[in-house]
Order: C-alpha cells, then sequence, then structure tokens
C-alpha cells in the first residue's frame, strides 16, 4: 500500500536516464533504407505505413460530428447560422461556457475542466453499469501514455540502494518499458501465452515474480486490456485472478484499456474497476488501482489531439495529493484533448440530428471485416501464424522465418524480424514494425501492423505482403 512515506521524489522532477539504452527498430529501418536506396526506383508508388496506431494515418476520416464540434469551438461564428446541425452549436456552446473567456485557447484547471471531469465521470459509471465514479479521482491529461508515466514516477524509487521493479506484459507496448526503465525501474517481464490466444496465466505471473527475487523490489503489475500488440481481451475470471494475485502480493494495479472501444470478438470488454468492484470487499477496498482511457486510440483515432484520462481507486488521500501537485507541473491538458475527450465519452444520443451519420460513419463492421480478412490472408501464407484478434488496433502474427534468413539477419547485425521488416518496406512498400521491440519468447519473431484502416487500403496491404512474402520464403529456403 503506498502511503505519503513512500513518496520519494520531488513533486516536480520527471527522472529520465539511460537514454543510450533506447534504441527503435524502426529508425534503424528507417535510416537503412534512406542509406541504401536513395534514387532506386521502386515497384511501388507510395508507402503504407502501418507502423502506427493511428487511424487517420492510414486514412480513415475523422468522425463528423467530432470535428464540427471542434471547428465550432475553435471560431464560434460558426456558430451564428444554420450550417451546422443544431446538437453540434449546443455542444460547442456548453463546452464554451466552461472555458474562461469563452475561448479554447485558455488554461484550464490542472485536472481538467470540471464539466468535462463530470461527464468523464458519469461515462464511467455508465460503463461500469453502475458503479459509482467520483470526479475527485479522475485526472485529464495530453494522454494516457502521459498520465502512466506520471504515475510510474510515484511507484519507481530510482534512488533505493533496491530498485524497484514492475511486472509487465510480453509482448508490450514499447513506450511503458522504456518509461520504467528511464524512471530507473526494472522491467519484469511476464509472457502472455500465444498458443492460448495471448491469454494472460496467474501461474506466468508467479513464475516471473519468483524469477526477480533478490533483484529488485516489486511494486506494480501493468496490464493492457485489450492488448497492444497482441489484441486479446481478458475474460472476467482472468482479471479476477490477477487482482487476487495483486492483493496477495500487495502490488499497485495499472489498467491500460485505451481500446475498450474497439472489441471485435466473443469476449466483451469489462473494466478492472468494475471487476474489482464487484468481487466485493476486502478486495475493492483494498486493491491499489489506476485504469487509464484516451481519445487517440480506437475509432476516434484523435492521436494528434493528446487527450486521455487517468481515474484512481483506493489510494491514500496524501498520494493523491501527491499525484495532483505532480500533474500540476504541466499547467493544464491541451483543452482541445478534453473536448475530444468529451465528445468521445458522450457521443450523440438516437433522436439528435447527428446520430444517424455518426454511428453509420463509427459502425464496428468494416473493422470486423478487416480483422477478418486479415487473419485468414495471413494464415494462409506458409510460415506465418496468427492468433485470433478479439480487440485493439493490431494484428501481431508469428513468422517461423529460414535460418537462411536469421543467418543473413545476425551477419547484418540485426533481429530476424527487424530485418523482414526491412526487406518488406524495401521491396513492397509496407512499413511494419518487428515483434522485437515488444518483446516476445526466445527463439520466436513477429510483425505487427495496424488493421484500423479502410477496406481497400488493408486489401493493398495485404496483397502486397502476400506477393513479397511468396518470394522472401523462395530467396532464403
Amino acid at each position: 500500500m503506498l502511503s505519503e512515506n513512500s513518496l520519494t521524489h520531488p513533486p516536480f522532477t520527471l527522472i529520465v536516464r539511460n537514454k543510450e539504452k533506447v534504441s527503435y527498430s524502426l529508425k534503424k529501418i528507417m535510416v537503412a533504407l534512406k542509406n541504401k536506396q536513395i534514387g532506386v526506383k521502386k515497384p511501388f508508388r507510395e508507402v503504407i505505413d502501418v507502423s502506427w496506431g493511428d487511424p487517420h494515418r492510414g486514412g480513415v476520416k475523422p468522425l463528423t460530428f467530432v470535428r464540427q464540434v471542434l471547428a465550432a469551438c475553435l471560431y464560434p461564428q460558426l456558430m451564428n447560422g444554420e450550417k451546422l446541425p443544431v446538437d453540434v452549436r449546443q455542444r460547442a456552446q456548453k463546452l464554451l461556457d466552461g472555458c474562461a473567456g469563452w475561448s479554447v485557447g485558455s488554461y484550464s484547471a490542472t485536472g481538467g475542466l470540471p464539466e468535462i471531469v463530470q461527464r468523464v465521470s458519469e461515462f464511467i459509471s455508465r460503463r461500469d453499469g453502475g458503479v459509482p465514479s467520483n470526479p475527485e479521482n479522475i485526472f485529464l491529461c495530453c494522454g494516457s501514455q502521459w498520465a502512466l508515466t506520471r504515475i510510474l514516477n510515484v511507484l519507481v524509487n530510482a534512488e533505493a540502494p533496491f530498485p524497484t521493479g514492475v511486472l509487465t506484459p510480453a509482448p508490450c507496448y514499447s513506450t511503458t518499458p522504456l518509461s520504467i526503465e528511464g524512471l530507473g525501474g526494472v522491467v519484469i517481464p511476464y509472457y502472455l501465452s500465444e498458443e492460448r490466444g495471448w491469454e494472460l496465466q496467474v501461474e506466468e505471473l508467479h513464475r516471473a515474480l519468483e524469477s526477480c527475487k533478490g533483484a529488485c523490489h516489486p511494486i506494480a503489475l501493468y496490464v493492457i486490456n485489450p492488448g497492444n500488440p497482441a489484441g486479446q481481451v481478458q475474460s472476467r475470471k482472468s482479471m479476477q485472478e490477477v487482482i487476487r494475485f495483486a492483493s496477495e502480493k500487495r502490488l499497485f494495479l495499472l489498467a491500460d484499456e485505451v481500446y475498450q472501444g474497439c472489441v471485435y470478438g466473443e469476449t466483451e470488454f469489462v473494466s478492472y474497476k468494475r471487476v474489482l468492484s464487484e468481487m466485493g470487499p476486502p478486495l475493492s477496498d483494498t486493491v491499489e488501482l489506476a485504469s487509464f482511457h484516451s481519445a487517440s486510440k480506437g475509432f476516434m483515432g484523435e492521436c494528434g489531439l493528446r487527450g486521455g484520462y487517468v481515474e484512481l481507486v483506493n489510494l491514500d488521500p496524501a498520494v493523491k495529493k501527491y499525484i495532483y501537485t505532480l500533474f500540476c507541473a504541466d499547467s493544464s491538458p491541451p483543452v482541445l484533448g478534453q473536448i475530444a475527450l468529451d465528445l468521445m465519452t458522450n457521443p450523440p444520443q438516437p433522436g439528435d440530428p447527428s446520430y444517424l451519420l455518426y454511428y453509420q460513419v463509427r459502425s464496428r463492421s468494416t473493422v470486423v471485416k478487416n480483422v477478418k480478412k486479415a487473419c485468414e490472408v495471413i494464415n494462409s501464407l506458409q510460415g506465418f501464424s496468427c492468433q485470433a484478434v478479439e480487440g485493439g488496433a493490431f494484428a501481431f502474427p508469428r513468422i517461423h522465418l529460414p535460418a537462411k534468413a536469421i543467418q543473413k539477419a545476425k551477419e547484418a547485425g540485426m533481429q530476424p524480424d527487424t530485418f523482414y521488416c526491412l526487406r518488406l518496406l524495401e521491396e513492397a512498400g509496407v512499413l511494419a514494425s518487428p515483434g522485437s521491440d515488444y518483446g516476445q519468447e526466445e527463439g520466436t519473431f513477429h510483425i505487427r501492423f495496424c488493421i484500423l484502416l479502410p477496406h481497400d487500403v488493408l486489401g493493398e496491404l495485404l496483397q502486397r505482403l502476400s506477393d513479397f512474402h511468396t518470394q522472401f520464403m523462395k530467396d532464403f529456403s
């Protein structure tokens, strides 16, 4: 349990170190391509970049309702006529009423505009079947990763003689392990079971915890649900086991739930807060939890607006006050990001003029088709195997590379899947991410690519990947 006495960092300090350890395979790929291929004619007209979870970059159009409200907030004169739907004008006016000087250019409160914080709290309670949500436990921020890093800054004691450890999934979105190490902490990897659909197994958590004995002091458990990059969605039973484990081992639970709106399989998304609440005392009163969500991910895809939130559960009031002070270091989160978050958590309702268009565009049917098509095509290719993608923004297939390709990669000083991704970019114009960037079982190789794409773009991507892969396997067999 965190207490005021366990807080060791000055409130305005974000510790960053060991920057020389930070290496990005994608950067290496781009540099290698630039050095080797200047002026060389390619068999493709443009690169398809699916290395990011950035739907707009991939060609997905922004939601009309969101952009109309943002436009009206930025240029209020648009509300004078009737070019914008009435619900858009009403929402923009309501949002501007909460801004100082009736302008989105003004600072907001450090934790976010109070009216938006209140509506986010109401969204959480609706999502969780009526479980209460206190606005005082919610902080708006410039993206979920920003908030996660600040919470890690509270948890990780870089000055202690014994380093702080954080249990982290493998595979895992690469920024989080880098943040932990940058703060002076130790990443304790626990491996998701690929053979069982990237399932999080509590037995693996016990193994990971046992493996770090004598090396660090474990203080937190980080989970990603739905998964990034693996695309799994946790079952309620699995989440209950994780919560019991966190309670037994006195670990702070960090729940990254930014893809909760992107679920395509049979397992529905349930938040860790809801499961914890429904388990009842003493767990519901004692397990410390921070859960994160964002307007940058999923169907909103407003990556550039930087809007997210963190909700804190069961924290000591002194610790919560300290976190608030830490958040104060950046004055206030971007107001446009806060507005995007408000629109995500409170979309048009039946009867509103914008309702039909909003839900036609937001329809998950295109993504479900993309998921099905991607898995079918990938699993039809020699040497590829892809687990079902239940949620999130990515496919993360395993690739069984020929021995000659692995040897060639070693000669080039690269990880084998980085070598594969470089060739894929050079020869097919597809920029994907190598699995070695995310952590994977020894001797296994993967690639990651975004599936939140227009259907025709995904079709072109899969055709290029298929043609390249067939030739690659011939060349190195």
